[in-house]
Parts: C-alpha cells; structure tokens; sequence
C-alpha cells in the first residue's frame, strides 16, 4: 500500500481511539505529516517498541502495540506449552491505554496475563516474570525519551530483555499480522471474568520490597532515623515504592519534589 492508502485504511478503521481519529482529520490535506506517519512500521527491536505517540504505522499507537503483541503471543505460544505473560507500565501518556491492550490481545489468543493494577518501574517488571515463572514480560515505557515518546519493552522467561534471536522471531511473526484484521483481542472485563487476565496482588509488590530491604548494608535492627531527605520521583513510577523502603529503614521525614 501507499502511503496514502494506508492513511485512508487508517480513517475507516483506526476507530478504538478518537484521539487518532482526530489526528488524522487534522492532517488530511498535509502530504508531508502523512508520509511520516505511514511511510515505514515502527521497528520491533531487541528493546521493542518506541516511537512518538500519535496515528499511523510509524507512531505508537494501541493498533501497533497490538500487532506487536500478536507476535509476542504466537512467539510464546510456540516456545511454551502455557503461557503467560506479565505486564507493567509508567506513568506516560497512552501508558495504561497500551497495557490494556496488550492484556486484551493476548488473553484472546490464550496466553494467561498478569497485570499490575497500577503503574510500576521496570525492576518490577522482571520480578514479576520471574516470581510468576512467566514466559515473557511487556513492560510499557520509553525510558528517558520525551515526553511525546512511549515504548513497549518486550522481557524473557529470564526477566532480561528479549534476546536478539526472540526479538527477531516476534518481528516476523508480528510482520505476518494484519494491523486490523489480523489480531485476536476481547475486552479487558472479559479476561478478567474468564480468568484469562488476572491483576497482581500486593503480597508480590509485598515481597519485592521484602528482595529490596534484604540488600542493605547494614543488617543491625532499624532504629528511626532524624535524617530528611529531600526525593524527586520525577514522574511518579517509583514514588510510592521509595518512600516504602525509606519508611522500613527508619527515614519518614521525606520531602516529594513535584515534577
């Protein structure tokens, strides 16, 4: 297809989000804006997913992170006889949105999924797939790039990133997909009554913190600490977590440094 029929195949069926639907309005006499959205797929690396958020095959967008996870799920569902998945997020823009659907996509084709109930950092992430024993992990972010940025990290059995012959397999699978007819996906209320999608519970966040609290330094019994410490959990992802361990080791005066 061309770019411009693509943009046009866009218009008739990217109808999930208004927010594309809007975008594509606002650029339907713009030849320039529309080649840059349609004229490559955003590229599935050993690290995923990134790109700006907005409408088209270059964007991230829910209908390229449900192609992607399309092949995530054929990929795991070759490699394992029951697989699963878990997922976190960030506190970026369409963060929840492209978990969400990662969960819907595949819960549809029959990969158990374990999602956070709310946003979590990376290291959670890889210690869910491995507390779990999770055939891979998704987790949603764009690390330190712009705010107009997102990402879609996809993880091993191991909690580490995809290794580069993985990435490779779940490019080709997903480049066999349809972007609109060729995905599985239900409702997330859906997974959730079948059992399909299943929320983690905070006796796993419980015992993260638990790994976290092991490694200090200093093993003597915690005494409360006159220390304040001033913490910017930038835009949010670690904050409730951090303040937790600073609590467990003696430390409450915390001063939060809004973003």
């Amino acid at each position: 297809m061309t770019e411009m029929e693509l943009y046009q195949s866009w218009r008739k069926n990217a109808v999930d989000d208004p927010d594309l639907q809007s975008e594509l309005s606002a650029i339907e006499n713009d030849a320039e804006a529309i080649q840059d959205r349609f004229y490559r797929d955003l590229a599935f690396g050993t690290g995923g997913l990134r790109g700006v958020i907005g409408a088209g095959t270059n964007r991230m967008n829910i209908y390229t992170v449900r192609k992607a996870t399309q092949g995530l799920a054929n990929y795991v569902k070759e490699a394992f006889s029951e697989p699963s998945v878990a997922i976190s997020y960030d506190s970026r823009i369409k963060s929840t949105d492209f978990a969400k659907a990662a969960a819907e996509v595949l819960a549809a084709n029959g990969v158990k999924v374990h999602i956070y109930t709310e946003l979590k950092p990376t290291p959670m992430l890889s210690f869910a797939v491995r507390a779990l024993h999770c055939s891979a992990g998704i987790m949603v972010t764009a690390s330190h790039n712009p705010a107009k940025y997102n990402g879609y990290k996809a993880y091993g059995d191991d909690g580490c990133q995809l290794n580069p012959q993985a990435a490779a397999k779940v490019l080709e699978l997903a480049s066999k997909t349809d972007i609109f007819d060729g995905v599985k996906k239900i409702s997330l209320e859906q997974g959730l009554r079948s059992g399909m999608i299943e929320y983690i519970s905070d006796e796993l966040v419980d015992q993260y913190l638990d790994r976290v609290f092991a490694l200090r330094v200093s093993k003597a019994p915690v005494q409360p600490s006159h220390l304040k410490v001033v913490y910017t959990p930038l835009n949010g992802t670690g904050n409730k977590l951090v303040r937790r361990i600073l609590g467990r080791i003696g430390i409450e005066d915390i001063e939060i440094v809004r973003p």
